[in-house]
């Protein structure tokens, strides 16, 4: 999927010093002191042992619970970053410019491969009316995704 070696991309432009939340947040999952890897488990164990009366009435321990046939996967840092690294939080650092052109770079180098306007209209979810808007984030001399194609399609 390209959105998700895009938010790969990103997640991997951005300092250690911009990540330090998203580290803390890791690692008071508690991850597997052989592997550092998280699993279901360190989620489940974590809102129980931090879950307030409202997560208690919600469904949250019932939709973790769903998510049980996921429970022998496991997640490095890595990954948990570029699940948990939002865009939209990023776009209002003072370097996002940077970590854009850093993220674009990495991603043309590892994710960025030729893609159709009928590919990119369908990863963003968009009807057949907005394909003159898309083709032009899209470069004719290679069919790649542009530095604006890409930073649009991090965006939504």
């Amino acid at each position: 999927m390209c959105f998700c070696k895009a938010i790969l991309a990103l997640s991997r432009a951005v300092t250690e010093d911009e990540l330090i939340y998203i580290r803390a947040q890791y690692n008071l999952l508690e991850p597997n002191s052989r592997d550092g890897r998280i699993c279901i488990d360190n989620f489940r164990m974590a809102l129980l042992q931090n879950s307030t009366d409202a997560m208690k009435e919600s469904r949250t321990l019932e939709i973790l619970n769903a998510l049980e046939p996921l429970a022998y996967m496991r997640m490095d840092f890595e990954e948990f970053r570029a699940a948990t690294i939002s865009p939209y939080q990023l776009k209002a650092v003072a370097r996002w410019e940077e970590i854009a052109n850093t993220a674009f770079e990495y991603f043309e180098q590892e994710g960025n491969r030729a893609i159709t306007i009928e590919e990119l209209a369908q990863e963003m979810n968009l009807s057949s009316a907005p394909y003159s808007i898309v083709r032009g984030w899209i470069k004719p001399s290679d069919g790649k995704l542009s530095l604006l194609g890409y930073t649009k399609l991090l965006l939504g």
